[in-house]
This record gives C-alpha cells, sequence and structure tokens, in this order.
C-alpha cells in the first residue's frame, strides 16, 4: 500500500509517500511545498496543486494528514485549518481515503513519546526508513505522519485477524 503522508502549513507543506509491504517501510519520495509569500487564496491555490501533482506523480492509496492542534494564535490555527482543506481537497477529489491524526499520536507512534522534540522525528524517520541524507523538519513531519498511519492500519489489521480466529474456534 502507497501512503501518502501530509504535514500541512499555510507556507511550508510537507509532503511524504511511502510504501508499505507487510512490516516493511520505504520511503519513495518525500519533499516540501512552498507557496510563497503571496496572499492566502493564492498559497491554499497552491497547496491544492501540489497535492494534486503528488498523487499524480507517486499514486498513493491513502491520505494521512495532521489533524489541527490548539494554537496559542487563533489565526494560525485559522491558516492552517485552511492548508489542511486545501490538501484533503485535493486528495479526495482523485478518490483517496483520508485519515487524521493528532501530533501527540504520530509523535508517539514514530519517537514513542508525544512530547518528541523534531530533531527526534527527524532522527527516527532516517533509521525507520533507511534514509541517508538530511531531512528538511516539514518533509520528516509528513514521513512520519505515513510512518504513523502504517502502523495503524498495520496494528488494525492484526487486531481484526486475531478476533476473527478467536470466533472460529
Amino acid at each position: 500500500m502507497r501512503i501518502l503522508g501530509i504535514d500541512p502549513g499555510s507556507r511550508l507543506t510537507g509532503f511524504a509517500v511511502i510504501e508499505t509491504h507487510g512490516d516493511h517501510l520505504r520511503a519513495c519520495g518525500y519533499g516540501v511545498i512552498r507557496t510563497g509569500s503571496g496572499e492566502l487564496p493564492q498559497r491554499l491555490g497552491a497547496i491544492f496543486d501540489g497535492v494534486e501533482r503528488v498523487v499524480a506523480e507517486m499514486a498513493p492509496e491513502a491520505l494521512a494528514i495532521e489533524s489541527v492542534f490548539m494554537a496559542r494564535n487563533a489565526q494560525s490555527a485559522l491558516k492552517l485549518g485552511q492548508a489542511r482543506g486545501a490538501a484533503i481537497c485535493a486528495a479526495t477529489r482523485t478518490g483517496l481515503a483520508v485519515y487524521e491524526y493528532a501530533p501527540r499520536a504520530v509523535k508517539l507512534a514514530v519517537v514513542g513519546s508525544g512530547r518528541a522534540e523534531k530533531g527526534q522525528i527527524q532522527h527516527m524517520m532516517q533509521q525507520i526508513l533507511q534514509i541517508e541524507e538530511s531531512l528538511q523538519t516539514d518533509a520528516a513531519d509528513a514521513l512520519a505522519v505515513a510512518v504513523c498511519h502504517a502502523h495503524t492500519q498495520h496494528t488494525r489489521g492484526y487486531a481484526s485477524r486475531q478476533l476473527a480466529a478467536l470466533a472460529l474456534r
């Protein structure tokens, strides 16, 4: 399965596509959609176009995206929500299923602590996905969201198989 992970932002939106084969994960591509410093509507259009381009080029089967967290600044939270909306609309337009994860859940899934720092996430993504080059924080965060979804789906599948086995007894 191919999973598109998105770390939304109104100026920098991280994206990553990983592929899962059982327990094995592989990074297919990752980077950052840079929206520039224009007005918000143009930046949202750039996010939409960028996500649409990634979906067309990388053919993911699902979108995993960070949910909005409580920000101190209401204006920042609104812009983040709009950036998420642009990414989600671009992905659902092509039929991708959307899965949302709280930032703490992502950190817990990939580092083991819901309070992990950016550097820890970068390091763990390099280790888990065997990436040698340094990762930009937004791309590392997008990889982490995709890995979180892969782990979650794997665990759900395992639990479903165990319940089915118990029902057959």
